[in-house]
């Protein structure tokens, strides 16, 4: 049974920096997309970041392109963001998620099986 653990929400200061970890076990699957969705009170919830565990390649959604950064541990099953020059507009449940295959793009939710239960995020002014 895939279970997906974020953890490493808070809150913090625009400006400021936050690392997510997503904590995975379970898989059977040798190569995977994994990725973070963000969701803010109203929005749907946007893809943010995703790579693919089979040739180590990555997606970004330009909103945060050069800010945010997604790596992967594999000796530890953890994905990881970080993420640099938060704004309040990155405020949002971030959740982990993943499937099987390549699938960076479009990224979209509805393509992604697996979900973590969310971490929060805030960020002030």
């Amino acid at each position: 049974q895939v279970q997906l653990v974020e953890s490493g929400g808070g809150s913090v200061q625009a400006g400021g920096s936050l690392r997510l970890s997503c904590a995975a076990s379970g898989f059977t699957y040798s190569r995977v997309s994994m990725a973070w969705f963000r969701q803010a009170p109203g929005k749907q919830r946007e893809g943010v970041t995703g790579t693919y565990t089979g040739d180590g390649s990555a997606y970004y959604a330009d909103s945060v392109k050069g800010r945010f950064t997604i790596s992967q541990d594999n000796a530890k099953n953890t994905l990881y963001l970080q993420m640099d020059s938060l704004r309040p507009e990155d405020t949002a449940m971030y959740y982990c998620a993943a499937v099987p295959g390549r699938k960076l793009f479009p990224l979209t939710a509805s393509r992604y099986t697996y979900w973590g239960q969310g971490t929060q995020v805030t960020v002030s002014s």
